[in-house]
């Protein structure tokens, strides 16, 4: 295994945006609320919808007050509305079984709803500085090309955990550092197309460029396109809802001129059935 950590943490110090789930005193509340943000959701979109939720819910306690219908509102347009739902369930979560505080356990994590392998560690991680492997999307890319020398990740494993765990130094904040590293240079240099290898602080161990840059194929599960998509039709559904504000709206009058009545009536029956919906007498409205 080549020595990724040090040159990670040498590059990252230099060049590590100005991101605030990273400033000192950020919390373990924010940095959950920005992990569920960040599944599937660019970092210029997310950080304005994150510093409007937490100043309206600053802690677990305040979003477990209100209602399900408020946190899908204010997810607005951010996509995967679910996540709203998600977040508000491990907020009650965290509030009833961890008094009203983030728990630092990755297995307690791992309990609460919304949360999977990647989030677990991440809080525990960035917000409590504990040391285990932190793997996203960008981290596996860099890791299959750096070490193994392929072109781009399989489907993600359970062995990618290792992979990133034989990388970490074993002092907790020299990990924490090369986590947030490896991440970093994913999303920045590192990237799926076109990647800039002239700026990459790992030229020198990197298995792939060693290689020569093969093509080893890419076999990642890829998304259909969002227009014409159920996903779109549930969107435009979902934002009637929010727009009606309190109001429950009338099922004739969601969506009428959606060009498919049959996608139109799917949507918003898979809404329902994802809770994110409430359907009786007629009418349609976000969750109570």
């Amino acid at each position: 295994m080549p020595d990724l950590a040090a040159p990670l943490t040498e590059w990252y110090r230099e060049n590590a945006r100005d991101l605030p789930w990273r400033r000192p005193g950020f919390g373990a509340w924010g940095v959950l609320v920005s992990e569920f943000m960040l599944q599937q959701t660019p970092v210029i979109r997310v950080i304005p919808h994150l510093e409007a939720w937490l100043a309206r819910w600053p802690t677990p306690a305040d979003l477990a007050a209100a209602a399900p219908a408020d946190a899908v509102r204010q997810w607005a347009n951010l996509g995967y509305p679910r996540r709203a739902l998600w977040l508000h369930r491990a907020a009650v979560e965290i509030r009833d079984r961890h008094g009203g505080v983030v728990p630092r356990d990755v297995e307690a994590l791992l309990a609460l709803t919304g949360i999977g392998d990647y989030t677990a560690r991440a809080v525990a991680v960035f917000a409590y500085g504990d040391r285990h492997p932190v793997v996203d999307t960008n981290t596996r890319r860099v890791l299959a090309r750096a070490v193994d020398g392929r072109s781009q990740p399989g489907p993600p494993a359970r062995r990618d955990l290792d992979a990133m765990a034989a990388v970490l130094p074993g002092e907790r904040s020299a990990a924490a550092v090369v986590n947030a590293a490896a991440m970093e240079l994913g999303a920045t240099v590192c990237v799926a197309r076109n990647p800039r290898c002239d700026a990459c602080p790992l030229t020198a161990v990197c298995a792939w460029r060693a290689a020569g840059y093969p093509d080893t194929g890419d076999d990642r599960r890829r998304q259909g396109r969002y227009e014409g998509s159920d996903r779109q039709a549930r969107g435009a559904v979902l934002k009637v809802l929010r727009d009606a504000a309190t109001h429950a709206v009338p099922l004739p009058d969601v969506v009428p001129d959606w060009p498919d009545a049959g996608q139109r009536d799917r949507a918003i029956d898979s809404l329902i059935a994802d809770g994110l919906a409430e359907a009786s007498d007629g009418l349609l409205r976000l969750p109570a």
